[in-house]
């Protein structure tokens, strides 16, 4: 089995990549594991921004599951915003980049499907498994899409450092991966479930410029940020982040970047709502005895359970946010 098997760059994919078009690669964990596989039975409250025309609309079909839904419709946003679209995920052992509806339909819907880091590709593929690529199995496929790299990619928060690292060294592979991916990541800055004083330190101590795009403020994934945590440097437009971008690659062509976005102000969490959902999710993983990976999808229910589901519109809208605003960095 050769790297060229396992991968495989979609035609329209290399048809824009060998002709200098943008593109944008978009992960596919969330689509696997990070949304309901139900239908939400309401237009999501994101789609009131007018940024996103009838494509972006279309998407969510009362009677289409959720997490379908949003992988058609994050697409759709980099379409309509003039990038080319690089969907990313595993099919049959194969690491697709750029995949099909068809295919997204498929992975959507697919049991069993792995959660892929880089750990696993080697295996999924081995076993001709399924599997939704993390940030950083979705940065791997970026570096070795044909017939040249992706530079852009949009995401929801990363990951990164987890809280009690110190005493249980948990930390994301996103991070190093991010550090020598050479690509640009918009997302809305780390998930707030994380140590984020420990996250940024760790991307600074990479080198990893932490560009906020219209605030001074690290973002916290559903919430906006806030002092202390503040970003490297600020951009206040698609433009001068497009410029930036450019010179950090010309400069550091195998450095990774972030760009990071707030949530939309109007569906954005209280920080210190989310910050008492996530205390009530520590204790409840102490109960259960859940370690390192396992305490995750424990804090992610104790804050879907605050918010009476507020958190699933939250993440919906930084998702679509992300990739429409990618894509205009991505065209320049």
């Amino acid at each position: 089995m050769t790297m060229r098997s396992v991968i495989r760059t979609s035609d329209e994919v290399q048809s824009a990549l060998a002709e200098g078009r943008a593109v944008v690669a978009l992960e596919t964990a969330a689509v696997t594991h990070g949304l309901p596989r139900s239908p939400l039975g309401q237009l999501p409250l994101a789609l009131d921004d007018a940024r996103y025309d009838e494509s972006v609309r279309a998407a969510f079909d009362p009677s289409i599951a959720i997490n379908r839904a949003l992988g058609h419709a994050l697409a759709a946003a980099v379409r309509s915003a003039g990038a080319v679209p690089a969907v990313v995920g595993m099919l049959r052992g194969e690491l697709i980049v750029g995949m099909t509806g068809t295919e997204l339909d498929e992975l959507a819907e697919a049991k069993p499907v792995t959660k892929v880091s880089m750990r696993d590709i080697a295996d999924v593929a081995l076993h001709r498994g399924h599997g939704g690529t993390t940030v950083a199995a979705t940065l791997f496929a970026c570096k070795h899409a044909t017939p040249s790299p992706i530079r852009f990619f949009a995401t929801g928060g990363i990951g990164g450092v987890h809280r009690g690292w110190n005493v249980t060294p948990d930390i994301s592979a996103d991070l190093l991966q991010i550090a020598h991916s050479g690509v640009a990541i918009v997302c809305a800055g780390a998930k707030s479930i994380l140590d984020l004083d420990a996250t940024l330190e760790a991307l600074d101590s990479l080198s990893v410029p932490v560009v906020g795009f219209g605030t001074e403020f690290f973002p916290r994934f559903l919430c906006e940020g806030a002092p202390p945590l503040r970003v490297s440097s600020t951009v206040i437009d698609a433009g001068t982040a497009a410029a930036l971008a450019a010179m950090h690659f010309q400069l550091r062509p195998q450095s990774g970047m972030l760009i990071c976005v707030p949530p939309p102000s109007a569906l954005a969490l209280p920080l210190d709502e989310m910050e008492l959902a996530i205390q009530s999710g520590l204790q409840s993983a102490a109960k259960l005895g859940a370690r390192g990976p396992e305490v995750t999808p424990v804090l992610l229910q104790a804050v879907a359970d605050a918010t009476r589901g507020r958190s699933l519109e939250v993440n919906l809208a930084v998702l679509l946010q992300n990739a429409f605003v990618a894509a205009q960095i991505a065209v320049g």
